[in-house]
């Protein structure tokens, strides 16, 4: 497996990045679609990060940003659910790590969680 330059090093540049995710919802979902990947939350207020991945970007995003999905969804004791949910989607960005295909999703988002 090919490892970017920059991830050996210990620098991540995502490939895509949006401030403030309930402005950009729209977009967001608009260059998701039909994408799988890695992705990262920030929270403004606490500094906290959450990393996730989903062979199915628009889906996954779809449940953050439906306040009754977070409440009472699957996975809805979810720390980033419940994190959205307290704090809104105005005070996270959302870091889209890396475009994966479907098969090698689970094993990018362990090694992003095993380096940031």
């Amino acid at each position: 497996m090919l490892i970017n330059i920059l991830d050996f090093l210990g620098y991540f540049i995502p490939v895509m990045s949006y401030k403030n995710a309930e402005a950009n919802k729209k977009n967001i979902i608009k260059e998701n679609r039909g994408k799988s990947g890695i992705y990262r939350w920030i929270n403004n207020v606490n500094a906290k990060t959450y990393i996730g991945s989903s062979i199915n970007l628009t889906i996954r995003f779809n449940v953050y940003f439906n306040k009754n999905r977070l409440k009472t969804g699957s996975g809805h004791r979810m720390a980033i659910c419940q994190a959205i949910s307290k704090y809104g989607l105005e005070n996270f960005n959302l870091e889209i790590l890396e475009y994966c295909s479907k098969s090698v999703t689970i094993k990018r988002e362990q090694f992003y969680l095993d380096n940031l």
